[in-house]
């Protein structure tokens, strides 16, 4: 049915072409300067491709494509499957493989870009809102989409549908979202205590905790970039405090389950995670998550001292090697839910 309207579309357009190169007269609800109907002319064919893109996901509807796949915090990946149903999309194989191939590739775009925008930015905002007030331009959208590396499509072995996966960096992301140029001054303290200097930070934060100002518990949350806070409700660390340099090839924190840090080796860490925080990290324990989606650890203010009373531990902050330990139901999540956990 849509496919018939967008045909009717075209060949309205078409006749009209037509018979204005007749006649070369313009009917009389045209405008009549040269200048006026090329705008008019503008304004058709926009209305024209508007009208395309809205009937799309209809036709990839009735065609059988879809995506499925998984957001992985712990190795920064967007990872989905492209399957169209070959009887759905009245393709036939092998004949018409590449046609398969085409619709995977033409609908990839579109069908990634609400889960790309629903990505969670920090505590209050995802990328979309960032789009909307303009701390990213919308064509961003395609450049990540365009980032993506690609397995060939592959057909079932029923021959019944086509596949192909894509992985997308989320480390690509979150350097086009970090816009600073110079780090801002970590906080420093008035009443500085003894500490030791330490190789990196692991904050640990897999269990359920209370929600700061509210009377529930959650489990903490990944976003890009999350705030710690302490238990005053000082800010110790965010995203401006890092050096940019650093943030856009490692990120900000870096996500890993409790398997991560009691392993069988000499400082309990996993290797990839001793090549970030070194042997002797400072471990904290969250006391609560706080932020609109629960993405924000409070610290101990006492535990919070320890890092700013130091300009070796507060240099650890500004150059990324900061560890967040989460359940690990919410470092792999189905696209669309983006690891969200509903909270009254």
């Amino acid at each position: 049915m849509k496919k018939n309207i967008i045909w009717s579309f075209f060949q309205n357009s078409v006749r009209f072409k037509k018979n204005f190169g007749k006649t070369g007269r313009r009917p009389g609800f045209f405008p009549k300067s040269k200048a006026a109907f090329s705008k008019y002319d503008i304004l058709k064919k926009s209305l024209c491709f508007f009208f395309l893109l809205a009937t799309l996901e209809g036709i990839a509807e009735e065609a059988g494509v879809d995506i499925r796949g998984s957001i992985e915090w712990d190795r920064m990946q967007f990872n989905s499957t492209v399957t169209v149903n070959l009887p759905s999309a009245g393709i036939r194989i092998p004949m018409e493989r590449f046609r398969a191939e085409a619709l995977i590739n033409t609908e990839y775009p579109r069908l990634i870009r609400p889960y790309l925008l629903s990505l969670p930015m920090d505590s209050s905002g995802t990328m979309e809102d960032m789009i909307n007030r303009g701390e990213l331009p919308l064509s961003s959208i395609g450049d990540f989409v365009r980032s993506a590396q690609q397995v060939p499509p592959a057909l079932s072995p029923d021959l019944v549908s086509m596949s192909s996966k894509y992985t997308i960096n989320m480390n690509t992301i979150g350097a086009a979202l970090i816009r600073h140029r110079r780090p801002a001054e970590i906080p420093r303290t008035l009443t500085p205590i003894p500490t030791t200097t330490h190789t990196g930070i692991i904050i640990i934060a897999d269990k359920e905790m209370p929600v700061h100002g509210r009377n529930i518990q959650t489990l903490l949350l990944p976003c890009f970039f999350p705030k710690i806070w302490d238990t005053e409700m000082n800010l110790i660390f965010e995203r401006n405090m890092l050096d940019p340099e650093i943030g856009k090839t490692g990120g900000m924190i870096r996500y890993v389950s409790e398997n991560a840090i009691f392993r069988p080796t000499p400082s309990g860490l996993d290797e990839d995670l001793l090549n970030l925080v070194g042997s002797n990290p400072l471990r904290i324990l969250a006391r609560e998550v706080f932020g609109i989606r629960p993405t924000d650890p409070v610290i101990d203010r006492e535990d919070a001292l320890l890092i700013i009373s130091s300009e070796e531990n507060r240099k650890l902050l500004r150059e990324g090697k900061v560890v967040f330990v989460l359940h690990r139901d919410v470092l792999k999540s189905p696209i669309g839910t983006a690891a969200e956990i509903s909270t009254p």
